[in-house]
């Protein structure tokens, strides 16, 4: 059988071939913008670097409330011999640049601009009296110690400066990352554009959440699933099951969408069985099924399918736990590698068992389970690939290596977060 990693490699060779489509948009980055349509802005990567408009911070500027001084002027400043100093003009955070008299001492708010000559922050606990005197009063502070250059003081572009790379190609996009595009005052950004993906859950057993079962029928999980799956990796999923164990129907299906579709994602059909529609579909038209050395999750297929043109198809298994898995270790991974992700897998961690259990020593094995606080890891659920109310309740995915048989208590173990 195939190693997980084998299996990996080749889904992600196979996606890989879209990165090519996946041309740049320019995407507005405004408050407005964020409001009115966040739908195009959730799960965005970047298509190229991004160079910083300007330095963050755009002035040196205080870090607190407090009183700008020249730390020269405080030299002498003990607590048995402070320093007394006037109290200048107060300098409130969007005020115009201001200079500093020497021999004195400038009331300042967080995030104003140091005034010119003063090149240290105190803040104002650390005065006596400890408070701002009142704006039209002429009063002096006192200061019990010295003071060094730059103290509380944020520097201009100590955090970035103009012409540097802000961000570069393959970061996702998320809050900090949007705002500090917005922070240093640039107003678009270059983004991949999403994949189209069309999910087609098979079986003659499957109906839609809500409909009236008849015997031998079930409720779609898999659609509903997949799809959140793909969106949450910024996707964009055109979901069409297919309710028929007759290849031609599934076909019939993949090739009037395929002229508009990046990649195709079918889910079951993909075992050994007499009516396999996804085998009977693909299998002749140049996906390999193979057998891979995990549980759950070893039927698996993909291949660039004749359509009549090109397009490439990953099949995974249909059992919901299997394929969600499946997607977890295959199908994200890929996806994120086509769209310049740098780190398409997910961290692995590393805990404790909390308690024994049995694993087959032929597959590496994906169990559900959650991390507790001191590390350990519990398992939630049995192995079987239907148990989906289980995968719901669980946190990680714990990897167990192909090899070991037995895991006790305290043993190590690798493991996946899935719930962010």
């Amino acid at each position: 059988m195939r190693t997980i990693e084998h299996h990996r490699s080749d889904v992600t060779t196979l996606v890989g071939g879209i990165s090519g489509a996946l041309e740049a948009e320019i995407l507005t980055v405004s408050g407005d913008a964020l409001t009115a349509h966040p739908e195009r802005y959730a799960h965005r990567v970047l298509a190229s670097d991004v160079l910083s408009p300007s330095s963050l911070p755009a002035f040196d500027n205080s870090q607190m409330d407090g009183f700008a001084v020249r730390s020269a002027d405080l030299g002498a400043a003990t607590a048995g011999s402070p320093v007394t100093l006037p109290v200048a003009a107060r300098i409130a955070a969007g005020d115009s640049f201001a200079r500093h008299a020497p021999g004195t001492a400038t009331p300042i708010m967080t995030g104003a601009a140091v005034p010119e000559g003063a090149d240290a922050v105190i803040p104002v606990e650390s005065a006596d009296p400890p408070v701002f005197p009142a704006a039209a009063a002429a009063a002096s502070v006192r200061f019990g110690r010295p003071v060094a250059p730059g103290a509380f003081v944020r520097v201009a572009g100590s955090d970035i400066t103009s012409g540097q790379i802000l961000l570069r190609a393959g970061s996702r996009l998320g809050p900090a990352q949007f705002g500090v595009v917005a922070g240093t005052g640039a107003t678009s950004v270059p983004v991949r554009r999403r994949p189209r993906v069309l999910l087609v859950s098979t079986g003659h057993e499957i109906r839609d959440p809500g409909s009236e079962l008849q015997p031998g029928q079930i409720f779609d999980a898999n659609t509903v699933a997949l799809t959140a799956a793909l969106q949450s990796i910024g996707c964009a999923v055109t979901a069409i099951p297919c309710r028929s164990d007759d290849a031609a129907d599934l076909l019939e299906i993949v090739v009037r969408e395929a002229p508009g579709i990046d990649l195709v994602v079918t889910v079951g059909g993909v075992s050994a069985g007499a009516r396999e529609v996804v085998r009977d579909a693909f299998e002749k038209r140049g996906v390999r099924f193979e057998k891979v050395a995990v549980q759950p999750g070893g039927p698996q297929g993909f291949g660039l399918a004749n359509l009549p043109t090109p397009v490439p198809v990953v099949c995974l298994p249909g059992n919901p736990v299997s394929a969600l898995v499946s997607f977890e270790a295959f199908l994200r991974p890929a996806i994120l590698s086509a769209l310049g992700v740098t780190d398409p897998l997910r961290e692995l961690r590393h805990g404790r068992a909390a308690h024994a259990f049995e694993s087959p020593a032929s597959a590496h094995q994906l169990r559900r389970g959650i991390v507790h606080d001191d590390g350990t890891l519990e398992l939630v659920g049995g192995p079987s690939s239907h148990l989906l109310h289980s995968y719901a309740e669980s946190t990680v995915l714990v990897h167990v290596p192909v090899g070991v048989s037995t895991v006790t208590a305290r043993d190590e173990l690798d493991y996946w977060r899935i719930d962010g």
